[in-house]
Order: structure tokens, then sequence, then C-alpha cells
């Protein structure tokens, strides 16, 4: 029987190790949202149409990173399980082979997202004055795109491995870097929107460079080539396509928020890149558990403990609701001033107060969803994560496309967007939880057939 959320809720026996990964991994995590509202705040100095140009190209950069996030997500639950089995050595192979394929990937990114730019931002519904900002903050954040992917590998490696520590000196570091660059290039140096991008061009480019001198160290020391294994690309990008599948149906629900955003207006769209992000902070930190759940469950399935895994999984939900809970009152509190570092603009303001409610309440439930996803992800249950995620992506498109043709006010709008996004989230909360309850992802072993 789980035991309820009152008893008592800080002494459990999986605590210890759950945030000995989840507290570094929060503020590791939280520096990647806090780029994009760093952005939003200095960018939005700039006027509405440049607000909405970073949010359209933002969330185009974010497709083509998101596709990849199995070098991250897919990395940790592989290197986890040989972990618990007591196979650094082979760990590491796994990182470097992931480290070459991002270098791949990246490449590939630039040379697909450059010339079809103008047509990515156009589909996503970009007005003709916000469209300029939004091409230029693209076609330069592009080149960012290797360096974020060998973060991503790099990250999922050192997780697996238990180390959460390097990853949030690694992300603290970058943040700041960005944060500091933008506002020199854009506030001194008044390079407008490309300022913003270049800034993420080098603080990426310098995060990318700290992860690969550790790997090489830890691969000296384990006695690991770092040449490519052509047999280690096929098997990184094997085990991936899974996670791309996933990856893709939640982009395409990104990107259809944003598109049907786009098609209330320049305001809504603008409001919604605030509210969006701000959303996305949360999960964020909520997805530290989900992230720790990634490299306990891998531990304790590659060693073989069921009920291990079952036990910290039903902690790491309880927590999910927990923090879900507290972000809910948060929001709630910092509702009338929240608008204040992104907008001096009074319908945007208004905009984002009344998103920003849906979001609040949404909490608790996106804490379940992202803890589940974590836990069956470390388990390499990626399959059915993939077609989960086709599934609750179709159910939430009726919702988001029947928007604008309701013919609602730009406040009405917006709250109709977010709760369908709502449903969405629920969607998954649903597919999730029934698998967990069942027992077919509990596969042991150092690896997973």
């Amino acid at each position: 029987m789980p035991r309820p959320l009152s008893a008592a809720p800080f002494r459990h026996r999986h605590d210890r190790e759950i945030f000995a990964l989840a507290i570094p991994t929060f503020f590791a995590l939280v520096s990647e949202p806090l780029f994009l509202l760093t952005d939003s705040a200095i960018v939005g100095t700039l006027g509405t149409s440049a607000l909405a140009g970073l949010g359209i190209a933002g969330q185009v950069l974010l497709t083509l990173v998101a596709v990849c996030i199995f070098l991250a997500y897919g990395t940790t639950a592989a290197v986890a399980r040989k972990f618990g089995a007591g196979d650094v050595p082979g760990g590491i192979r796994d990182g470097i082979d992931g480290l070459w394929l991002a270098v791949l990937l990246g490449a590939a990114a630039i040379a697909i997202g450059w010339p079809l730019g103008p047509a990515m931002v156009d589909l996503l519904g970009a007005s003709p004055e916000v469209a300029p900002y939004a091409l230029v903050y693209l076609r330069v954040s592009l080149l960012s795109t290797p360096f974020l992917l060998i973060v991503m590998a790099g990250t999922g490696v050192l997780r697996g491995l238990q180390d959460a520590r390097t990853p949030l000196a690694v992300a603290v570091a970058s943040f700041l870097g960005n944060a500091l660059l933008c506002a020199v290039f854009v506030l001194v140096l008044d390079w407008g929107i490309a300022g913003s991008a270049w800034a993420t061009v080098i603080a990426q480019g310098g995060g990318a460079f700290w992860y690969v001198a550790v790997m090489v160290r830890r691969a000296r020391s384990e006695g690991v080539s770092l040449a490519p294994s052509a047999a280690g690309l096929r098997a990184s990008a094997s085990a991936g396509f899974a996670l791309f599948l996933r990856s893709v149906s939640m982009r395409v629900v990104a990107l259809v928020t944003v598109a049907v955003a786009a098609r209330l207006g320049d305001a809504p769209v603008a409001a919604h890149q605030v509210s969006h992000n701000i959303w996305a902070l949360l999960v964020f930190a909520m997805d530290a558990i989900a992230i720790a759940g990634q490299a306990i469950v891998g531990r304790y399935l590659g060693a073989g403990d069921v009920r291990g895994t079952r036990d910290a999984t039903r902690r790491m939900v309880e927590w999910g609701v927990m923090l879900g809970t507290a972000f809910t009152v948060l929001v709630l509190l910092v509702l009338p001033w929240a608008w204040i570092p992104f907008t001096s603009d009074p319908q945007v303001r208004v905009l984002i107060t009344a998103s920003l409610v849906v979001v609040a309440l949404l909490q608790p439930l996106s804490g379940v969803t992202m803890v589940l996803d974590g836990v069956l992800m470390g388990a390499g249950d990626q399959r059915y994560l993939a077609w989960a995620s086709l599934w609750t992506m179709l159910a939430f498109l009726p919702f988001a496309l029947v928007v604008p043709p309701l013919g609602l006010s730009a406040t009405g709008g917006i709250v109709a967007l977010w709760i369908a996004y709502g449903i969405w989230i629920l969607a998954r909360a649903v597919a999730l939880g029934h698998r967990a309850r069942g027992t077919a992802w509990l596969v042991t072993g150092a690896s997973r057939p």
C-alpha cells in the first residue's frame, strides 16, 4: 500500500538518494529556461514585435534540439544500468559515442535549419512585423546547436554515473555567461535581437568545451578510446529512435500551441512566450525529480532490485505532487507582478496574468506527469513512451485547433489555449500512470532487450 503523503514526508529511506541527485539537477535544469527568460526580459526592452520574434524562433530551436533529447535521457538510463551492474567503462564508451553523434546531429541541424528558416518562421504564423526578428535570432542561434547537443550528451553520461554536480556547475556558469553577454550585446552595444542570439552561442560553446574536457579525462582514466565507434554510433541512434518519436510528438504540441497563439495576434504570442517560459521553469524544476528517477531507476534495475524500484518510484511521485502544489501557491502569490520584468504593453500584461492562472492550476498534475515520464525513461521503456506521446498528442490537437475559429477575445483565446494544453497534460498523466501500475516496464539487467 502506498504511504500517505503526510507520513514522515521528509524522512523516507529513499529521500537521501533522490535529493543527492535532484537538488543539483534542479539548479542545473532551471538554468535552461532561465536562458530564455533572461533573453525575454532583455529582448522585451526592444518592443513587443521583438519579444514575439524571440518566441517564434525559440520554438523552432527547441524543436531542433528536442528531437535529439535521447542524447541526454536515453544515455542517462543506459549508463545508469551499466553503473548498477558494475560496468563503468561500458557506460563511458556509450558516452563517447554519444558526443560524436551530437556533433554529427548538430551539423545536420544547421544545414537543415538555415535554408528552411524563413519557411519555419512563416509556418508558425509570424506577422510581417515579427518575422524579421524571428529569422535573425533563429539563424544566429542555430550555430549553437552542436554545442548544446554536446552538453546534452555529456549531461546524460554524468547523471547516469550518479554525478549531478558537474552538470550543475556547467549549467550555472553557462547561464551567468549568457545573462552577462546578452545584457552587454543588447543594452550596451545595441546589437538588437542578434546580440541575444550571439550570447547564447558563446555561452553554449563554453559549456560544450567543459563537457568534452571532463569526458576526455574520464575516458582516459577508464582506458576507453576517444575514437568514434561505428557500432556504438549505430546503437546510440537506434536506441534513440523511440525517444525521437516521443520528442516529435511533444514538439508538435508545443509548435501547434505557439502557432495558435500567433494566429490570435502579436500580443497573445508575446504573452505566450512569457507564460510558456514560466511554465517551463516550473516544470524543469519538477523534472529534477524525474531525472533523478532516470538515474535511480536505471541503477536499481541494473542491479536487479525490483522492490527498490517500486518503492523509490512511489516516493518520487509523492514529491512530484508536493512540489506541484507548492508551485501552484507560488505562482498565485506572484501573479499580480509576474509581468513586470517582461513587458510594458498593457494588453500583453493582461494576457500574461490570465494565462498564468491556468499555469498555476496545472502544477500538481504536471508534477505527477514529469516524474512518471522520468521513471519509465530510466527503465528504458522508450517504446511505450513513444506510443503514449503520439496518442496524447492526437487527444490535444482538436482542443487547440478549435480555439482560433471560436472568435474569442484575446484573453479568452489565450486562456482556452492553455486549457487545451492542460488536457494534454492530463492525457499524459493517465497514460503514464496506467503503465507504471503494471509490471511490463520492470526489466532487470545491465541492458534492456
